[in-house]
């Protein structure tokens, strides 16, 4: 659908081809909604903060400005997860760790696709885990999903999960002013890695160990060009092996899938 059909499908809670039926004509004051949102599309506002909703794994979310629109690259980290937790024959009492849970897409995705498993949920604005836990009540996996405010792990006490998954903020800071309009709308806390766009997966990494058990994954989405650095930084460590790079519809290795090999405590 063009945009200007999927403003209108929004307003009309109709389907693409009602548009073009006499019956659905937009009334004076859709008209003014149609025209108001429009111009806020036309001034670089996301679009889908203006229809208030996405899809995502096919499912539906609300998104608005507390939390980072989720991307569909971000479902390769979720088909992921889900392979592992397969294979490894963990589907029956998983415990995975969403870090940076944001709108609650990927610990919402999961919990829908392994309904035996426990999840937990974190995010540093209450904003957001605000919205995650309204994306889990619509999403009907509310009762599944433990949502905790925590910067990176100073919040979690357990330390035994199977899998920690993460979509951090990894854009460098020297980019943010030039990033794109639509994206500037979005939380800078959910975009800003820092100085190299790595210091999340650095935290994560360096402090993971603490929390997996052993044989435990760390699964990461990672921006374009980061592959190389972060397998450094997972190598240095000593603890984990790279098991898996998976590269998006791009060509882009997109997913990082490491294990941990040594007994931590």
């Amino acid at each position: 659908m063009t945009e200007d059909e999927i403003l209108r499908t929004s307003i009309l809670n109709c389907e693409r081809s009602d548009l073009y039926l006499d019956r659905f004509p937009l009334s004076p004051e859709q008209s003014s909604d149609f025209i108001d949102k429009k111009t806020k599309r036309l001034e670089g506002f996301p679009l889908q903060y203006i229809i208030g909703e996405t899809e995502f794994f096919g499912l539906r979310f609300k998104v608005d400005e507390r939390a980072f629109i989720p991307r569909p690259e971000t479902e390769i980290l979720v088909e992921k997860t889900i392979e592992r937790v397969k294979g490894q024959g963990l589907s029956d009492k998983v415990m995975v760790l969403d870090i940076g849970t944001g709108s609650g897409a990927i610990a919402i995705a999961l919990a829908k696709s392994l309904p035996r498993a426990q999840i937990t949920a974190s995010d540093i604005s209450g904003g957001a885990l605000d919205l995650a836990r309204e994306n889990a009540k619509i999403n009907e996996v509310d009762n599944k999903i433990d949502f905790v405010r925590s910067d990176l792990f100073d919040n979690i006490s357990f330390k035994e999960y199977d899998l920690i998954v993460s979509n951090p903020p990894y854009i460098v800071s020297g980019d943010m002013d030039s990033l794109p309009r639509d994206v500037k709308h979005e939380p800078a806390i959910a975009l800003d890695g820092g100085n190299d766009g790595l210091d999340f997966y650095r935290g994560i990494i360096n402090r993971g160990k603490e929390f997996l058990k052993k044989g435990g994954f760390i699964l990461f989405e990672i921006g374009f060009g980061q592959s190389k650095k972060i397998k450094h930084i997972f190598a240095a460590t000593g603890w984990f092996d790279i098991v898996d790079a998976v590269k998006d519809y791009n060509d882009i290795e997109r997913v990082i899938v490491a294990r941990l090999i040594k007994e931590t405590r």
